[in-house]
């Protein structure tokens, strides 16, 4: 039987998503509870791989259990076993070939960037000091739907087969204090979002013009784009899926 579980988290005090030698990590503490509670040896695969302190909203993550399983109980016994930074939304009984990587039809991102000196934001988002044009900065975000290709906000090295990506949304919006910029795409490259935030806001500055995107993606080069913004403002808000892999 395959079983999704929805889930949230804190990133802060974890080493991201993927099981690591050395550091603690989110699939490691999931999958040593899940074990405990069901006295087996259980693997999840997530949706995607966050890095270290990036936290997320609402992601997925499957795993095979050989009985049926009360989804209702097995939320309320995992909660009360897992560390408060993460948090069991749902427990799913799904068709037993649904994926939760490879099935999902699209992933959205928020970066926040708070403009005034916050404590209780403080590893929750980014702290930016200079002033913003968001006007600009939005200008230039509608660009990115023009484009497949994002090799140059990959991360070097990355062992991807393709760098196409087909990104729905891409919009700065102000909330109070704060800006938050919300991305939709089929699918990320690695420091994909970041990178984007980066040289978005180099435009906003005033460091880069609008034109400068263009160049800097026909360019698929990461050392012509803007800087990686820090991990603490990232946050994966929700993957979707088709409705046929419930069961």
């Amino acid at each position: 039987m395959r079983y999704f579980l929805e889930l949230s988290y804190d990133g802060t005090p974890y080493h991201g998503w993927q099981r690591q030698p050395n550091a603690i990590t989110i699939q490691e503490v999931l999958e040593d509870s899940l074990s405990t509670l069901l006295r087996e040896k259980v693997e999840i695969v997530g949706a995607g791989r966050t890095d270290t302190g990036v936290h997320a909203k609402q992601i997925m993550a499957h795993f095979d259990y050989k009985k049926d399983i009360e989804t209702d109980q097995l939320k309320y016994k995992l909660n009360s076993i897992l560390p408060p930074e993460i948090a069991i939304q749902k427990v799913y009984d799904v068709k037993d070939d649904a994926h939760a990587r490879f099935d999902a039809l699209s992933r959205s991102y928020e970066y926040y960037v708070t403009l005034s000196k916050d404590p209780f934001v403080i590893n929750k988002a980014y702290y930016f000091k200079k002033t913003l044009d968001l006007d600009v900065m939005n200008d230039a975000a509608k660009l990115l739907l023009n484009y497949t290709n994002f090799k140059c906000f990959s991360k070097s090295k990355t062992d991807v087969k393709t760098y196409n990506c087909t990104i729905t949304e891409a919009i700065w919006e102000r909330q109070g204090n704060q800006l938050v910029f919300k991305i939709s795409a089929n699918r990320f490259l690695r420091n994909m979002v970041r990178a984007i935030v980066g040289t978005l806001i180099e435009i906003g500055e005033g460091k880069l013009i609008r034109e400068d995107l263009v160049a800097i993606i026909r360019s698929e080069d990461r050392s012509q784009a803007g800087y990686s913004v820090p991990a603490c403002g990232l946050y994966l808000t929700s993957v979707t899926y088709p409705k046929t892999i419930i069961r």
